[in-house]
């Protein structure tokens, strides 16, 4: 069963409220009395852990994923294929063929 967050529009009293998902929402406010309380909506504290997530497993290549091969360093990611062509036209990144 999930916390619910609630406050009294007419004293600003919050308070949380333990019941299920079914119950009717709290109207009156425990510190005022008034019929004022609304729901607010809050950030869960629902979290996930421990191994079978994929941000755990299947994000780092569980799960029959193949791994990407890693790069060497030095190389700064740049293939090792030179172009020897004299097209005139401009290298990925706006580097000219031509000086």
């Amino acid at each position: 069963m999930p916390f619910y967050e609630y406050e009294c529009r007419a004293c600003g009293h919050q308070f949380e409220q333990f019941q299920k998902i079914t119950d009717k929402p709290v109207r009156t406010c425990p510190e005022c009395g008034r019929r004022k309380v609304q729901r607010l909506i809050s950030q869960t504290s629902f979290v996930l852990k421990g191994s079978g997530w994929y941000v755990t497993d299947y994000g780092r290549g569980g799960g029959g994923a193949k791994k990407k091969p890693k790069e060497k360093k030095g190389d700064g990611g740049k293939s090792s294929s030179s172009s020897s062509g004299s097209s005139g036209k401009s290298e990925p990144g706006g580097a000219s063929a031509h000086p």
